[in-house]
């Protein structure tokens, strides 16, 4: 796994990237705690089964930004990571399986195969381009 940390605030976790090989045999929080967005890989075998659930509002959470994960599920994909002041700060490839994670400052990709497949979750709820982000020139 690949910590990344800002430059300008040099305790601040702003991205992660995660490989696939890097699942371990048991559930592993890939994301600090207190963090809004969460992510956790599990190893699991046939058989396994967790108890039903269903999950709860939280009352006071404000002030929310969105943090975003991408999962590559097919092909290969080109990050290009930035630090809280738009600088570009680390740059990788993600194949099948591996993900990144922006916890804060910027990010793009670039599709490097035809027809990758790439899923991406983020902290909502989704209120239209304006309000969500502003783009690095």
């Amino acid at each position: 796994m690949i910590n990344i940390y800002s430059k300008l605030e040099k305790q601040k976790l702003i991205h992660i990237v995660h490989r696939k090989e890097e699942i371990v045999n048991t559930r592993q929080n890939i994301i600090p705690d207190d963090e809004f967005l969460q992510l956790s890989s599990l190893k699991l075998n046939k058989g396994t089964k967790f108890k039903p659930h269903y999950h709860i509002f939280k009352d006071g959470k404000t002030n929310v930004i969105a943090q975003e994960s991408w999962v590559v599920i097919q092909g290969k994909v080109k990050i290009f990571l930035y630090d809280i002041d738009n600088q570009l700060i680390h740059e990788d490839i993600l194949s099948v399986g591996d993900c990144s994670i922006t916890l804060y400052g910027g990010h793009t990709y670039e599709i490097l195969e035809d027809n990758t497949l790439v899923y991406e979750y983020k902290t909502g709820p989704y209120e239209g381009q304006e309000l969500d982000k502003r783009f690095i020139e």
